[in-house]
């Protein structure tokens, strides 16, 4: 295949995939948020499956672009992409702690729901032509790989991810509100986690790349878990 139609066919098989994910991620915690008191993102009209009303031009398409085409050549890439974060008025929920933690959850376990979906999908995906079949299999393994690391990656406890934010919904206070603080510092400290630590290993010879580990490691596992649901081993 010439590198041109190469490219036009990862991103073919990742695009579609990813903006799924990234769609029902936002809109199901603007969702849960909305059921359980706040109607800031539905007022907005944040509480929907058009991706329009979730894509940030960067986050969602951009950066995840670019790395796909740097790491094409290397095989499956890791893609790190964001979408608009859904607005939600913590105080406004009827049991704010605890409902935080729901609205959190929320996206997260949603992404792990249409991994699933995604694995038994593909059942039905073999019996379509071969050409249409090869390509549909490869949209939602490559859907089970997104939704799972993004599950995963959210899932870490630090704010302003919804780990992070789970987790301060469930210390006790005199713990919750310093570790809530962080969230200013969040996105910085993933960012070095994710690319500048492993960059500074590459120019020591130190592999410092143990957090790209952590998450693909966690996301191989919980991948075996839904295959093994799923009926695909």
């Amino acid at each position: 295949m010439p590198p041109l139609e190469q490219v036009l066919y990862l991103i073919s098989v990742w695009a579609l995939p990813l903006l799924v994910a990234i769609t029902f991620h936002e809109a199901a915690h603007g969702f849960t948020a909305w059921r359980l008191g706040d109607d800031t993102a539905y007022r907005l009209g944040r509480v929907t499956f058009n991706p329009l009303r979730h894509v940030d031009p960067f986050g969602t398409v951009l950066l995840p672009g670019m790395l796909l085409l740097v790491s094409a050549p290397f095989g499956s890439p890791l893609l790190f992409g964001y979408a608009k974060p859904v607005p939600v008025a913590f105080g406004r929920l009827r049991n704010p702690r605890w409902d935080m933690v729901l609205v959190a959850a929320a996206g997260p376990a949603t992404n792990i729901a249409l991994a699933i979906l995604s694995a038994l999908l593909i059942h039905a995906a073999l019996y379509l032509p071969a050409a249409a079949a090869g390509w549909a299999v490869q949209n939602l393994l490559n859907s089970i790989w997104i939704n799972l690391i993004l599950a995963v990656f959210n899932m870490l406890p630090l704010p302003p991810l919804d780990g992070g934010r789970i987790a301060v919904g469930l210390l006790p206070y005199r713990l919750a509100k310093p570790f809530a603080r962080l969230e200013r510092y969040g996105f910085l400290i993933l960012i070095g986690l994710l690319f500048l630590l492993p960059l500074i290993g590459r120019q020591t010879g130190t592999d410092l790349g143990f957090f790209a580990r952590l998450i693909l490691g966690a996301t191989e596992r919980l991948a075996s878990v839904v295959a093994h649901l799923s009926g695909l081993t």
